[in-house]
């Protein structure tokens, strides 16, 4: 998680993208749940790749999502970006054992896996109708034969969504190891996990696919809107809401146990995240990120980033943390 997440700007400039909440939770604790929840075995350790600019408020979060699963967290900055390997081998200090890799801007559901011990590595996979958009792996029977990186021919309609099990980290390190002792990279320089992959392919370990039952990507505006709408749909709100009599709610509608709303329309498809206060308003289809501020205000397709206060607008808006528009 240590990109910068531009084009999820403003809402990621100062909150990384990873930490954003969708419908109430940020994309890593989904993560992580997840995992808790579909694995055989019990997750032990985290190790966050995180990016220089990081502040404290982040490793807070982290550190209450970790502590709330029982699980031990380790930080690692990868300090200049050189792909998706490099940044796993930012963690090499922590490269053994069983463990899963997974990149930390999609949501995604997936069915309980009951055994990780017939494969060195499970890449778990998502059919799609245009294949030439992503990576994906190529299968012979139940095991993968090879990694293709945008094929111009329907090889294969499994995507790679980013997301490996794998049972010894430290032959992924070596791996890894041989791309830069060979300089095994794309035309930018940048190592990819992909080519780790590959290697291990032909040194013969068995690698086999997962497939995903959803795959939501969050790594846009437009996508993280579209993520929201659909987890609204999805996750009925079965938490105890505090009294709204004095609004009224059309559903789908996400409100935090925390959150203050008067005298408000809010929905549908609206996310109002803990913290956030909203007074005297016509919200729909938007999101109202944490400790946010709406007051007597008409807001439609908006994102309201954290700490800011909108006061008497009318209008489609998109601001990031700490604005104020009045």
């Amino acid at each position: 998680m240590a990109g910068h997440g531009k084009r999820l700007r403003p809402q990621s400039s100062i909150t990384p993208k990873p930490l954003l909440t969708v419908r109430g939770q940020c994309m890593v604790e989904r993560i992580i749940e997840k995992f808790t929840t579909t694995l055989p075995r019990t997750i032990s350790d985290s190790i966050f790749i995180l990016g220089p600019g990081f502040d404290r408020k982040a490793y807070d979060i982290l550190d209450a999502v970790c502590a709330r699963h029982q699980i031990q967290p380790h930080y690692v900055i990868q300090e200049e970006a050189h792909g998706t390997a490099h940044a796993v081998m930012c963690g090499q200090d922590h490269l053994d054992g069983e463990g899963v890799v997974v990149y930390a801007d999609t949501v995604f559901d997936m069915d309980p896996i009951d055994r990780l011990d017939d494969s060195d590595v499970v890449a778990w996979v998502k059919e799609v109708d245009d294949p030439s958009r992503f990576g994906v792996a190529v299968r012979d029977h139940d095991r993968i034969t090879a990694f293709v990186e945008k094929p111009p021919e329907l090889i294969s309609n499994e995507a790679l969504i980013g997301i490996y099990y794998i049972r010894d980290l430290a032959q992924l390190k070596s791996a890894i190891a041989f791309l830069f002792e060979q300089s095994i990279c794309g035309p930018s320089g940048e190592y990819y996990l992909t080519d780790a992959f590959d290697h291990m392919l032909k040194q013969g370990l068995i690698f086999k696919t997962a497939l995903v039952n959803v795959w939501l990507d969050c790594g846009t505006l437009d996508a993280l809107r579209n993520t929201t709408r659909y987890l609204l749909d999805q996750e009925l709100h079965s938490e105890t809401r505090p009294d709204h009599s004095s609004c009224i709610l059309r559903e789908p509608v996400f409100i935090a146990e925390d959150a203050i709303v008067t005298n408000s329309v809010i929905g549908p498809y609206v996310s109002v995240e803990s913290g956030a206060e909203i007074t005297n308003s016509i919200i729909e289809h938007s999101t109202v990120f944490e400790s946010a501020v709406v007051q007597n205000s008409i807001l439609h397709d908006s994102m309201i980033g954290a700490h800011s206060h909108i006061i008497g607008r009318s209008q489609q808006l998109n601001v990031g943390d700490y604005s104020k528009l009045s």
